[in-house]
């Protein structure tokens, strides 16, 4: 799988751009969002990626960041979802705007993505709910790809794995949350811990977060 892509933007077009890596042009399909992030024509870029697989057609998706990937890949994982609705989604909210509204239970924001119904809104949120927490503190921070080179990268990427450090991530956000701090600052605070503190449990997440939270005097 084509993980990330870098090179020169060759073309612009309204849902997608063309790269050039050393010769060959990649079409690499975005969102509003993304779109208005990338340089002009001309420049280079570098992108994380997802490939669509399908019998009739292969198609390549560009994000910024890996967060914004992982949530594509769950979006797509929703029923009803399509890439289509899905860099829509994306591209109205971001992933840390999904991120807010998921966790928040706001089904109403999602569905100001254009061609998302309610139904499909409500579907998002309810089997989506349970992921929020350790999104946003896995997308806290992070850097976009580098450009190391505009003619050098075609490399693998590897996807972010759930495992014991996110669950305790997610309790952790899950309860602040209930303190009632807003999930942004809470996943920042998580995720500021998480990486000076390596391997926390979720009770040394909570108290670290806490202090970093308090109001300095």
């Amino acid at each position: 799988m084509i993980g990330k892509i870098a090179g020169r933007i060759d073309y612009r077009g309204t849902d997608h751009v063309l790269i050039d890596v050393r010769g060959i042009g990649y079409i690499v399909y975005v969102s509003d969002r993304t779109l208005a992030a990338l340089p002009p024509i001309g420049e280079a870029t570098a992108l994380y990626t997802d490939l669509l697989v399908r019998e009739d057609i292969l198609q390549l998706f560009g994000f910024t960041t890996l967060a914004e990937k992982e949530w594509h890949r769950l979006l797509m994982a929703v029923q009803g979802i399509g890439a289509k609705a899905s860099m829509a989604i994306l591209g109205t909210l971001g992933p840390d705007g999904i991120a807010r509204a998921i966790a928040l239970g706001d089904w109403a924001t999602v569905k100001a993505a254009p061609g998302v119904g309610p139904k499909i809104a409500q579907r998002v949120v309810n089997e989506l709910k349970g992921k929020a927490p350790a999104m946003m503190a896995l997308g806290s921070g992070e850097v976009q790809p580098s450009i190391s080179d505009a003619g050098d990268v075609i490399e693998p990427v590897a996807t972010l794995v759930a495992g014991p450090a996110s669950s305790a991530q997610a309790d952790a956000l899950s309860a602040l949350g209930n303190l009632g701090y807003a999930p942004g600052e809470a996943a920042a605070a998580v995720a500021e811990v998480a990486g000076t503190i390596e391997s926390a449990d979720e009770t040394t997440l909570i108290r670290e977060a806490l202090k970093r939270l308090a109001p300095k005097a």
